[in-house]
């Protein structure tokens, strides 16, 4: 039952390249935009198409994955958990932001196959 505390599953497209780079020494990591839509119909029957932009952070053999077989537009399933952190900006306000930190992804397509 500790599986369903914090998880996350996601169907997006990203919204632009992952950004790469390695921390800790040597370990991958990538941050990246997924967006999700979300359709319904309004009040007068209109069809209503909603987007959501989701953070995202992987590692490790995830990351490397992400970097290297996904572009923007690439459609991709995954699944994590929320982390929350906070840091402290140039003028020295603290910031805080929660971001989805990958454990599985599923390559599902790229923006020209939609």
């Amino acid at each position: 039952m500790n599986s369903i505390r914090n998880n996350v599953q996601l169907i997006g497209r990203l919204g632009a390249k992952a950004d790469y780079k390695t921390v800790k020494g040597d370990t991958p990591m990538v941050k990246l935009n997924l967006a999700t839509n979300e359709f319904y119909k309004n009040n007068k029957g209109e069809k209503v198409e909603e987007t959501y932009w989701h953070n995202l952070v992987a590692f490790g053999k995830t990351a490397e994955i992400i970097n290297k077989y996904t572009d923007k537009g690439s459609e991709i399933c995954i699944q994590g958990k929320l982390v929350n952190r906070s840091y402290e900006d140039k003028d020295g306000q603290k910031k805080y932001i929660t971001e989805v930190q990958i454990n599985d992804v599923l390559l599902m397509g790229d923006k020209s196959k939609a």
